[in-house]
C-alpha cells in the first residue's frame, strides 16, 4: 500500500481537476467506511468465519493513505497548506493529526485543506476507533476462548 501511494500518479489530482479529485477523495472513503462498518458488524455479530485481524489494520492504513494522498493534492492550490509539499509531507502531516500531536510545522491553511482535515478527525473519532475497539473486542473474546479450552482441556 505504502509503495502504491508513492507510485499513484497524484499528480494528476488537484486544482488542474478539482471535481475528480473530490470525487475520489469521496468515493473511497465512502468505500473504506463500508468496508470498516462491514467488518465491525462481523466482530460485534460474532462472526468466527471473518479475519477482522488483518482486514481491519488494512483498510485503517488505507484511510491514512487516502488522507494522504488528498492533502498532497489539496497542497497543489496554493494557501491552502504551510509547509506540505511532498508526498512524505502529506503522510507525516496525516499520522501527526491522526495521533492529535499537531507539531504545528504543517497547518492547514485555505478552507479546502482546514474541512479535509476536520473530516479527517471526525472520522478517525467515528470509524477508526470503532475499528480499533472491535479489533481489541476480538482479541479479548479469543483470549477468553482459549482459556477456557485449556481449563477444561
Amino acid at each position: 500500500m505504502v509503495v502504491a501511494y508513492f507510485l499513484l500518479p497524484l499528480d494528476r489530482l488537484g486544482p488542474e481537476r478539482p471535481v475528480l479529485s473530490w470525487v475520489l477523495f469521496g468515493v473511497l472513503l465512502g468505500v473504506v467506511a463500508a468496508l470498516l462498518l462491514r467488518q465491525i458488524h462481523h466482530v460485534l455479530a460474532e462472526r468466527l468465519d471473518t479475519n477482522p485481524g488483518v482486514v481491519l489494520p488494512l483498510l485503517i492504513v488505507l484511510s491514512v493513505h487516502i488522507f494522504s494522498a488528498t492533502y498532497y493534492a489539496l497542497a497543489k492550490e496554493p494557501g491552502e497548506f504551510t509547509g506540505l509539499r511532498t508526498r512524505v509531507d502529506a503522510l507525516y502531516f496525516t499520522v501527526v493529526t491522526l495521533a492529535t500531536v499537531g507539531y504545528g510545522d504543517i497547518t492547514p491553511s485555505g478552507q479546502s485543506a482546514r474541512i479535509v482535515t476536520l473530516l479527517q478527525i471526525a472520522y478517525s473519532f467515528v470509524f477508526l476507533t470503532a475499528a480499533a475497539t472491535a479489533l481489541s473486542t476480538r482479541a479479548r473474546a479469543m483470549v477468553i476462548r482459549r482459556t477456557e479450552r485449556d481449563r477444561t482441556g
